[in-house]
């Protein structure tokens, strides 16, 4: 397993295929400082251009804690001019993770709030332990979720259950975000990271060529009408049908055996 740090609060681990995007800001819970937002940026920059990448984990380096949300004290420092130029770098973390190419997957523990949440958000899957706390609770401190939570959270609950919850500012534990599918999958307390490794090396188990289409036939096609959704998916197959890897994936099929992808 190989590591890289992208300035002072974000680690890469390598975990073969899979990478390992690891939110390590102990001392604030994670939460997002204009430095920080930056730094997932960047990562989110390298780990897309990286073709060896097949899948991201984001995970949490504190024990209690995904991420807290917006770094509150920092805010509490700015200018209105501060907020204005700060505005594009934190837009930066959220969209990073959110355009990432391959399959993402979020393994959130204890307190997911705010900003926290937007980043599980950004992910595909969100699997959590029996210890997550989940919300956005924006509205109470004077704002609104402006890390995507406002079109993420209806496009995974719905419009009403998303409205109840931005407005209430409520925060759910572990069950009841399971049951209304603000999360994905629900494990045992401390096992979160564990579980999302391996759904990663699952996933990077399959063509990477055929991952970032599939991704990407997913979300161009997320609120299309049918028959637009279609021509998106047909567009997809027709990058993938002639490619190397569906000539492996086919070849090793036939002579029953695991593929070697080209990736290309």
């Amino acid at each position: 397993m190989s590591e890289e740090r992208y300035g002072e609060f974000v680690l890469v681990r390598r975990h073969g295929h899979v990478a390992e995007l690891a939110l390590d800001r102990p001392k604030a819970m994670n939460a997002v400082s204009t430095e920080m937002a930056r730094s997932v940026a960047a990562a989110c920059t390298a780990l897309g251009d990286d073709r060896d990448v097949r899948a991201v984990v984001v995970t949490s380096t504190h024990e209690r804690a995904f991420c807290v949300g917006a770094d509150l004290k920092e805010r509490n420092s700015f200018t209105d001019a501060d907020l204005v130029r700060q505005r594009p770098v934190a837009r930066g973390a959220y969209t990073g993770v959110l355009e990432l190419p391959v399959p993402t997957i979020a393994a959130v523990h204890g307190f997911a709030l705010g900003g926290g949440f937007e980043l599980a958000l950004s992910c595909d899957v969100i699997v959590a332990d029996a210890t997550a706390v989940v919300g956005l609770p924006e509205v109470s401190v004077g704002v609104i979720p402006g890390g995507g939570g406002t079109q993420l959270l209806p496009r995974r609950v719905g419009a009403a259950r998303a409205a109840e919850l931005i407005f209430t500012a409520r925060r759910v534990e572990a069950t009841e975000a399971r049951g209304l599918g603000l999360v994905d999958v629900l494990v045992e307390a401390g096992q979160d990271r564990e579980e999302a490794l391996a759904m990663g090396a699952r996933i990077a188990a399959n063509s990477p060529v055929g991952l970032r289409a599939a991704k990407k036939a997913l979300r161009l096609g997320h609120g299309l009408d049918l028959r637009a959704g279609l021509e998106v998916e047909d567009a997809a197959w027709r990058s993938v049908a002639f490619s190397g890897d569906r000539a492996e994936g086919v070849a090793a099929f036939n002579e029953k055996r695991s593929p070697n992808w080209p990736g290309e």
